[in-house]
């Protein structure tokens, strides 16, 4: 399975090191919806790659025009880079409405932008699905595109494709933006 990461990218950094598109920031997590950096590492990832751009450009939305400063996180360039998810891999489909029962959770609670709710959600999964490599959700942006939380013990099961840098003139950039009410000049 595809998959896409929006991320701060250094260039210099090989994929699974600080900085790589394969690297899990646990160390800079604590406040992202499925967070729990005392249990796991996470990437947050999408299974369209317009999803992954819209979410790392969500808080500028609605603020104006598209500017070139809202493709930098920690004075690295924003880059998109296509996963590759091996086959037979398990993850909780928070998606699936069976899975909601099982787990009782209710969608408006899964959706919600209380973090301590969703992450204890999240470390509840964690601990009581060994197996699973991640959560499968809806994106709060646009319901029809599923994010991806994958947790650290996906790490073997993720090769990278490719990386591209993002720029204001790319058109997942302003496929993006204009989800979001930012202006393209």
């Amino acid at each position: 399975m595809r998959l896409w990461r929006a991320l701060p990218l250094d260039r210099r950094a090989e994929e699974r090191e600080a900085g790589g598109p394969l690297w899990f920031p646990r160390l800079q997590q604590g406040g992202g919806r499925h967070d729990n950096p005392d249990l796991y590492g996470c990437l947050y990832v999408a299974e369209d790659p317009v999803s992954a751009v819209a979410e790392m450009l969500a808080p500028f939305r609605g603020t104006g025009k598209l500017l070139p400063s809202m493709l930098v996180r920690y004075a690295k360039p924003l880059a998109l880079a296509a996963l590759k998810l091996e086959d037979g891999v398990t993850a909780v489909d928070l998606d699936d409405p069976s899975t909601l029962l099982a787990t009782d959770l209710r969608p408006s609670r899964v959706a919600t932008r209380d973090r301590t709710v969703t992450q204890q959600q999240a470390a509840e999964i964690y601990e009581s699905h060994p197996t699973a490599i991640g959560l499968r959700w809806w994106s709060t942006l646009e319901a029809s595109w599923i994010n991806w939380t994958l947790f650290d013990r996906a790490g073997d099961s993720l090769s990278l494709a490719r990386t591209e840098e993002l720029t204001v003139d790319h058109p997942v950039v302003h496929e993006a933006a204009d989800l979001l009410g930012l202006a393209i000049a």
